[in-house]
């Protein structure tokens, strides 16, 4: 999120006054960690904010979103800082960094879970997982959950139980204003609706409580296929998608892969090397590939959770 206004100065006693309101670290260019602190995923995005508060609790946040309202100042809104456009930072603002805020409580018995938004992926699924629980959350593990979730939510489990905006069923919000209130479907109704899909700048979203599903082993990986084989594939693939289960996640795209001796030497290699893995997850296929599909001397790739101790891929 981020509100646009006037870049304003600020000057040294205005500054420590964040401070001191803050328990988390305030940074300011020349600080140490400021250009790290700056920096999001998209490296194409170069903005210098004028103050990044790294919050660690809702008390910080409140003080930052006070701040910036009391000078005026832009205001950006960072989680995982995984936003293609940027919108976590801006230029002579105010950036609330919530990277610190990695809190997280799984109930087992009500299959929910509280996670504070500075959370990744990656994170929520372990603790999740100890469970044997988890729910709708992107593909990529370095994804932050807010922004992610807040603007939808599509994954793996998708099909199964909706996109992550689904499966919310509270949310912490601390509003323009410096309240912090909690939006359900029983509680503050309107900004509820508002933060499943409304818009954007309702307020700063500093935890997430998500419905949990059971879910256990999983078998994900990869086929690949010649160009020249992409119109069979994908009218194959139109028709096995429209009678595959809901359990089952299917994605397709278009890839440039490297050729030469030293690549294929590789794959040769690697395939040696895990050739007595092939025959164990075989019986995890879940239909039969049509005999033309699989073209002479190209890979398929297998990667299973069974093996993830291991972190096992698989080429055959």
């Amino acid at each position: 999120m981020e509100l646009q206004t006037t870049p304003v100065a600020l000057n040294e006693m205005e500054v420590q006054e964040l401070v001191s309101r803050m328990r988390g670290e305030v940074l300011r260019p020349g600080d140490a960690g400021y250009e790290q602190a700056r920096q999001v995923y998209n490296g194409m995005i170069d903005k210098r904010p004028a103050l990044i508060a790294r919050c660690v609790d809702v008390a910080d946040v409140i003080a930052a979103v006070n701040f910036a309202r009391e000078h005026e100042l832009t205001l950006a809104v960072r989680g995982g800082g995984h936003n293609g456009p940027g919108l976590g930072t801006c230029d002579d603002g105010l950036v609330i960094d919530l990277s610190g805020m990695k809190g997280i409580r799984v109930d087992p018995a009500r299959r929910t879970v509280r996670a504070e938004t500075g959370l990744k992926l990656g994170e929520f699924d372990r603790e999740t997982q100890s469970f044997g629980l988890a729910t709708t959350l992107g593909v990529v593990s370095a994804t932050g959950i807010a922004g992610l979730t807040l603007g939808g939510g599509w994954g793996h489990l998708h099909a199964k139980y909706g996109l992550a905006i689904d499966n919310v069923i509270a949310a912490d919000v601390v509003t323009a204003d410096g309240r912090l209130l909690t939006a359900s479907a029983s509680e503050n109704q309107d900004l509820f609706w508002g933060v499943r899909g409304g818009g954007g700048n309702f307020g700063v979203v500093t935890s997430l409580e998500y419905r949990l599903h059971e879910v256990g082993q999983v078998l994900a990986g990869a086929l690949f296929y010649p160009t020249e084989k992409a119109k069979e594939v994908l009218h194959f693939w139109r028709e096995f998608a429209a009678t595959s289960p809901d359990e089952l996640v299917t994605q397709g795209g278009g890839l440039n892969l490297p050729d030469g001796p030293a690549v294929d030497q590789q794959l040769a290699d690697l395939r040696a090397s895990y050739e007595p893995y092939v025959a164990a997850l075989a019986a995890y296929l879940l239909m039969p590939l049509p005999p033309w599909l699989p073209p002479p001397n190209m890979h398929d790739n297998w990667e299973s959770t069974a093996w993830e101790p291991a972190n096992i891929t698989l080429l055959r």
